[in-house]
């Protein structure tokens, strides 16, 4: 038997293994997984705006405003994609879109930035 310490999300495991047959050839160690790669910076907040932020994880599927738009409480300016269920993201004030932060097709985190408004 060989043991060893596993480490999982900062949590430490004690493993032990059982060889399957004496004459069996040892396995090839396993390969280092690669280093994850940096989750991307959210796009920025137009400076001075008022950011419109997604409620949930999803992919945008569709971006119903342009920049320089006139929106009211109320107005849908985009659709998210989440759990197979399409969620649209409405304006919780009234403004002009000053900037769009995602693109049709992006997946985007809690909380990121939609649309800023002034």
């Amino acid at each position: 038997m060989k043991s060893y310490v596993i480490t999982v999300n900062g949590n430490a495991y004690d493993v032990t293994v059982e060889e399957a047959g004496g004459d069996a050839a040892p396995a090839a160690a396993p390969k280092a997984a690669a280093p994850k790669k940096a989750a991307p910076a959210p796009k920025a907040a137009a400076a001075g705006g008022t950011p419109i932020n997604a409620p949930m994880r999803g992919t945008i599927v569709d971006v119903k405003v342009k920049v320089g738009d006139k929106v009211t409480n109320g107005t849908v300016v985009a659709v998210l994609e989440a759990m197979k269920m399409e969620n649209d993201i409405v304006s919780d004030k009234d403004g002009v879109v000053a900037a769009i932060c995602v693109n049709k097709g992006e997946s985007v985190e809690t909380g990121a930035p939609v649309v800023t408004l002034n």
